[in-house]
């Protein structure tokens, strides 16, 4: 198997990680990344088939599971009751719980107060050069979920926080000081939400939280921890997603110089954007039991990379996959996974993108850029430290 030799926290790499995927493609849909220590699978097929294949899951096999360090206790406290690292039955049964309360068509209601906040903060934005990441990316989805759950808009900027610290545990940086903030973190949104479960439950009112409480299938209903833990799952896995799709989308497209073509179509632009560029690039799953993929024999345990940045790329799939074109014919991307795991959140995430990136060119149809965008350094997530803009 070839030996992909690449430091994901290498600066150039963080700024463009393509080129490094097309080399180890070339060499095969399934190469060994030795920074990680496992198989990455990088094309589109084998992605894609691994993410719906039942003999690989995102739980750990109990009896190769390590001890959680004490330090970390608070942290997968609360990722022990996450659909994002379960497996049937246990997913199964949170999965249908959670739809239960976050339906397409509740989701679909929030249309026009997700329109209404976007044109708030698009007309808020300063002639000045102004950085969009704060500005209107962040705010934008973070908001929504607040109102979603029921609290009020002044908590958002301490929900940021929370979510940051947590979803920092990911990236290919972590180091103590990043799991202890994300430990510390756990602990307090944790004990926030559980005054607000325990409220709900006294006194519903027409939140995410009530209709969570409410939810209930074959006699089943959610537990209070596993409460708090779905709703910091949409908060973390939701913003995260959202704001670095809007950041990488409105780059590409100043860039391109696109945004006729984008707003002709909005919904086809999305779906190039989330191809394209996308917020989240590597994703694992665990062998349940041995398996061959391309010659390579997986024992039960061992886990597997699955590159989604890489697989929205490969000339297999799409005619000129390096092009930005948002007037392609939208094919299934790797951006929201795929089978058991396929994103519950990807619905809304779609509707606020459209939403987001209309509302911002329709009120700023002159937005240019003022400074050349980076990167963030936060391998596997994908995104940057600012997009520093102005409108005329």
């Amino acid at each position: 198997m070839y030996s992909f030799d690449q430091s994901p926290t290498d600066a150039a790499f963080v700024q463009d990680p393509y080129p490094a995927y097309d080399r180890a493609r070339e060499n095969g849909p399934l190469v060994w990344w030795d920074a990680y220590g496992m198989p990455a699978a990088m094309d589109h097929a084998t992605v894609h088939a691994i993410l719906r294949d039942r003999r690989f899951g995102r739980e750990c096999p109990a009896e190769l599971a390590g001890d959680i360090p004490e330090h970390l206790r608070a942290f997968y406290a609360v990722e022990a009751h996450s659909m994002l690292e379960l497996d049937p039955p246990r997913h199964t049964r949170l999965r249908g719980l959670v739809l239960r309360g976050f339906t397409s068509r509740r989701i679909k209601e929030l249309a026009p107060e997700i329109e209404a906040l976007a044109l708030e903060l698009a007309q808020a934005l300063p002639d000045d050069p102004f950085d969009l990441i704060t500005a209107y990316a962040t705010p934008l989805p973070v908001i929504v979920i607040a109102r979603l759950l029921g609290v009020p808009d002044s908590m958002a900027p301490q929900l940021l926080n929370w979510s940051n610290a947590m979803v920092a545990m990911y990236q290919a940086r972590r180091n103590r000081a990043i799991e202890d903030a994300a430990a510390s973190a756990a602990q307090e949104f944790s004990d926030f939400l559980r005054g607000y479960v325990e409220e709900r439950r006294a006194k519903p009112a027409d939140d995410l939280i009530t209709h969570l409480i409410a939810a209930e299938e074959e006699g089943e209903k959610l537990s209070t921890d596993e409460l708090i833990t779905t709703c910091i799952l949409l908060l973390n896995a939701g913003h995260e997603a959202t704001v670095h799709t809007l950041g990488n989308g409105v780059k590409t497209l100043l860039e391109t110089g696109m945004l006729s073509e984008a707003q002709a179509d909005m919904e086809r632009t999305v779906e190039e954007i989330l191809r394209y560029d996308p917020p989240l690039h590597m994703f694992t799953r665990y062998a349940k039991e041995p398996v061959t993929i391309h010659d390579h024999m997986f024992q039960r345990g061992d886990q597997v990379a699955l590159m989604l940045g890489a697989a929205n790329r490969d000339p297999a799939n799409w005619t000129d996959p390096d092009k930005f074109d948002p007037t392609r014919a939208p094919k299934p991307n790797a951006s929201f996974g795929a089978g058991l795991h396929f994103c519950v959140g990807a619905p809304l995430a779609r509707l606020e993108l459209r939403i987001g990136l209309a509302t911002l060119l329709k009120q700023h149809p002159h937005l240019r850029l003022t400074h050349a965008p980076e990167y963030a350094n936060l391998y596997h997530f994908h995104g940057l430290t600012r997009l520093m803009v102005r409108t005329s």
